[in-house]
C-alpha cells in the first residue's frame, strides 16, 4: 500500500469515514477530527510509518508538521521518511 493511502486510511479510521470520503484537499476538521482524534492520527503516523512526528499536541501552529489539508500531512510523511532514512 502506497503511503497516500495508508495515510487516508488512518484519516478515515479517526473520522469514522470511508477512504473514498477523504479528499487530498480535506482538512482534519471539515472530517470531523478534533484535537484527541488527531493526537491519535499521529501515534498512528507515527507506529505505520516508523518515524517520528515533531508535533506539538498543545500548539499545533507551532509545529514543522503541516495540518492544515490531508495533501500536506502525506507531503509531510513523506519527507520524514525520506530525512529519518525508513
Amino acid at each position: 500500500m502506497i503511503i497516500k493511502d495508508q495515510i487516508i486510511a488512518i484519516i478515515a479510521e479517526q473520522a469514522m469515514l470511508e477512504p473514498s470520503d477523504v479528499t487530498m484537499e480535506s482538512t482534519l476538521g471539515e472530517l470531523g477530527i478534533d484535537s484527541l482524534g488527531l493526537v491519535e492520527s499521529i501515534f498512528a503516523i507515527e507506529e505505520t510509518f516508523d518515524i517520528s512526528v515533531p508535533f506539538n499536541a498543545n500548539d499545533p501552529g507551532d509545529s514543522d508538521f503541516d495540518i492544515s489539508s490531508v495533501a500536506t500531512i502525506i507531503a509531510a510523511v513523506e519527507k520524514l521518511k525520506t530525512e529519518q532514512g525508513k
